[in-house]
């Protein structure tokens, strides 16, 4: 298993995206991690604060337009190095260790689950870098990277320029209000944020934006 470095290299594009494929499927998603009140503004550097996954969450998509969605995908993963959710996570998005009792698995299953899910799309793409913290939990587990290089595409920059904000005010579940479109439901959950930046994708290609 190579390293951090070298995986995320060979894991992400050398440029935000730039353009769709004309034909095909593309994948959006999105992650929940743990979080505490502050963390955020810390970058998760106080004492104990991992960024451990706790929900993927996804939409595949027809590159074509009108970029109809053709099927999703959502799983709880239980974090190891923090294994009780904060009430600032739970509060911010509505999942709670009750929930991760029922339904989580670990991240290595989660990740196995989310690559079968991804399958034969032609690029993966998330608002931030959501991929790297996709690495760095494989790597806390010791599972290789099933992914094909170059396949993943942070797109914010591009939508943060479309939109004429900076990169922080392109906040996911707020991406369809800036455009004019109603409110996607499930906002600071990963389907339901992938679902929110899939509309605005629409939405700024009808523009002719991006």
């Amino acid at each position: 298993m190579s390293g951090r470095a070298d995986r995320v290299t060979g894991s992400i594009a050398a440029a935000p995206f730039a353009g769709f494929p004309e034909h095909g499927r593309i994948v959006v998603f999105d992650l929940e991690i743990t979080a505490w009140e502050g963390s955020l503004a810390r970058n998760w550097s106080g004492p104990g604060e991992y960024m451990e996954v706790v929900q993927i969450g996804a939409v595949k998509l027809d590159a074509a337009m009108p970029m109809a969605e053709l099927d999703s995908f959502e799983i709880l993963v239980q974090p190891e190095k923090n294994p009780v959710l904060s009430e600032y996570f739970t509060a911010l998005t509505g999942i709670g260790n009750a929930d991760l009792e029922r339904e989580a698995v670990g991240f290595a299953e989660a990740l196995s689950l989310f690559a079968t899910f991804v399958g034969d799309a032609r690029a993966v793409l998330s608002n931030g870098a959501d991929w790297s913290d996709l690495v760095q939990n494989a790597e806390w587990v010791g599972m290789d990277w099933p992914f094909a290089a170059g396949l993943f595409s942070n797109i914010r920059p591009d939508i943060a320029q479309a939109l004429g904000v900076p990169n922080r005010e392109a906040v996911s579940s707020g991406l369809p209000a800036r455009l004019g479109l109603e409110e996607v439901a499930g906002a600071h959950t990963g389907l339901g944020d992938s679902r929110a930046i899939a509309a605005a994708l629409r939405q700024l290609r009808i523009d002719g934006r991006l």
